[in-house]
């Protein structure tokens, strides 16, 4: 499955200069990971849309806060977004009367 969404691309860009800062390949850091290879290269594409799991042990692996991968990333950086409100909107809609 292709992702190719702008966080699966910035996710893969900060795991492949994170394994880069430590000079290890790919096979390395998916041996310590417990991933495949060809995964982690998918990962790093940005092509994957890897699993809570997998960013856990990716960021294991890298002895590194899981949040430093995802930080600063939005819910508009996703492909299809289905609902653009938030709680706040609903919170207000429903203290002025309206429904959403």
């Amino acid at each position: 499955m292709t992702s190719n969404s702008d966080a699966a691309r910035l996710l893969g860009t900060r795991i492949r200069e994170e394994r880069q800062r430590f000079a290890i390949n790919q096979m390395e850091l998916a041996e310590l990971a417990g991933l495949h290879f060809t995964n982690l290269g998918k990962i790093e594409r940005g092509q994957a849309n890897p699993s809570l799991h997998t960013i856990l042990r990716i960021a294991g692996a890298l002895n590194l806060n899981p949040a430093v991968l995802i930080d600063g990333m939005t819910p508009d950086m996703l492909p299809e977004r289905p609902h653009k409100v938030t709680v706040a909107d609903l919170i207000r809609a429903r203290e002025t009367g309206g429904t959403s």
